[in-house]
C-alpha cells in the first residue's frame, strides 16, 4: 500500500513538472527502479511508454491555450522520429552510466545559460534565418529524440533547456516539448517493444496520475510570471545534471 500512495504521488508530481515546465521526466526512471523490482531496461521502457500519453495529454492542453508554435514543432519532431528508435536499441545493448554524465553536463550548461541569458534577444537573432533555424531545430530534435529512447527520460526534459540555450522562449519551448514528448517516447517505444521490457501493469497506473498531474502544470505555467518559469526551468536542470551524475557513478 505505501509503494502505491508513494508511486501516486510520484507520478501527480512528475507529472506536474513536465505540465509546468517541461522538466521533471528525468525521475521517472529512477523513481520506478526505486520502488519497484524493474531493471534498468524496463524502467526505462516503462517510463518512456507513459510519456506517449503524458505528451498527449500537455499537447491537447497547449494548443488550446494557444502555446505551440506549429512550425517549430515539426522540424523538431522530424528529427526526433528519426533517432527515437535508434536510440532504444543501442540502450538495450548497451551501459548508460558514461552518457549520462554527458547528458548531465549538456543539461546542467543548459541549466545555467538558462538562468542568466536574457533569452528574448537571443531569440531575434536566430529568427533571421529560417532555414538556420530550421537545420538547428531538427538537430535539437535528433539529439533529444536519440537520448530520450536510450535513457527512457521525457523529450522535453532536453528540448526545452536546448531551445532556451538556442534562444527560443521559455513558454514556446515548453509548448513545443509536449507536442516531442509524443513523438520521442512513440519512437522509442516502437524498439522497446520487440525486446518486451514494458511493464504495461504499471505504465497504465501511473500514467492516470501522470496525466492529472500534466494537467494541473499546464494551468498552473498560463497563469504565473515567466521570470519564475525561467528560474523554474533553470535549477530543475541543474537539479537534473546532478541526478545523472549522480546515476552513473
Amino acid at each position: 500500500m505505501l509503494t502505491y500512495t508513494s508511486l501516486i504521488f510520484i507520478s501527480m508530481s512528475i507529472g506536474m513538472l513536465i505540465g509546468a515546465v517541461g522538466v521533471g521526466g528525468f525521475f521517472m526512471p529512477t523513481a520506478l527502479m526505486l520502488m519497484t523490482n524493474l531493471t534498468v531496461h524496463q524502467g526505462m521502457a516503462t517510463s518512456l511508454f507513459t510519456f506517449i500519453f503524458t505528451g498527449i495529454a500537455g499537447a491537447v492542453y497547449f494548443h488550446k491555450k494557444g502555446s505551440i508554435d506549429w512550425s517549430l514543432a515539426r522540424p523538431i519532431c522530424l528529427g526526433a522520429a528519426a533517432t527515437g528508435f535508434a536510440g532504444a536499441w543501442i540502450g538495450s545493448r548497451l551501459s548508460t552510466s558514461m552518457l549520462s554524465i554527458v547528458l548531465a553536463a549538456v543539461i546542467i550548461i543548459a541549466g545555467a545559460y538558462t538562468l542568466l541569458s536574457d533569452s528574448e534577444k537571443a531569440l531575434s537573432a536566430a529568427d533571421r534565418d529560417p532555414k538556420r533555424q530550421w537545420i538547428m531545430l531538427a538537430g535539437i530534435g535528433a539529439v533529444t529524440g536519440f537520448l530520450s529512447g536510450l535513457t527512457g527520460i521525457g523529450g522535453p526534459a532536453l528540448s526545452v533547456p536546448l531551445m532556451v540555450l538556442c534562444g527560443f522562449s521559455i513558454l514556446t519551448s515548453i509548448g513545443v516539448g509536449q507536442v516531442l514528448q509524443i513523438v520521442g517516447a512513440l519512437s522509442g517505444t516502437i524498439a522497446n517493444l520487440k525486446y518486451g521490457t514494458i511493464d504495461y501493469g504499471l505504465a497504465s497506473f501511473i500514467t492516470a496520475f501522470e496525466i492529472c498531474g500534466v494537467l494541473l502544470g499546464a494551468h498552473i505555467i498560463h497563469r504565473i510570471d515567466i521570470r519564475l518559469i525561467k528560474k523554474s526551468v533553470g535549477t530543475l536542470c541543474l537539479v537534473a545534471g546532478c541526478a545523472f551524475i549522480l546515476r552513473a557513478l
